[in-house]
């Protein structure tokens, strides 16, 4: 399930461009500020900048052992 996985990207304050977070389904190879930042709020010269204070991680989880889980617990 595609909703399964996402890349999760926390980028701080850069300049005068306030923190954001960023998600998208993306795959873990492409999973980097490139790929998830979008649009990316900083012109051409200040990308690299921008993306090397941003923390990327690929994130997994089963949505069918969460509803299994939630069932056993609510019943």
């Amino acid at each position: 399930n595609s909703e399964d996985v996402r890349c999760k990207c926390i980028c701080p304050p850069y300049k005068d461009h306030s923190g954001h977070i960023y998600n998208k389904n993306v795959s873990q190879k492409d999973c980097d500020c490139l790929h998830v930042v979008e649009p990316m709020p900083v012109p051409g010269p200040d990308v690299e900048a921008y993306c090397l204070r941003c923390e990327c991680k690929y994130e997994e989880r089963s949505s069918v052992t969460i509803k299994v889980s939630n069932i056993i617990l609510l019943a």
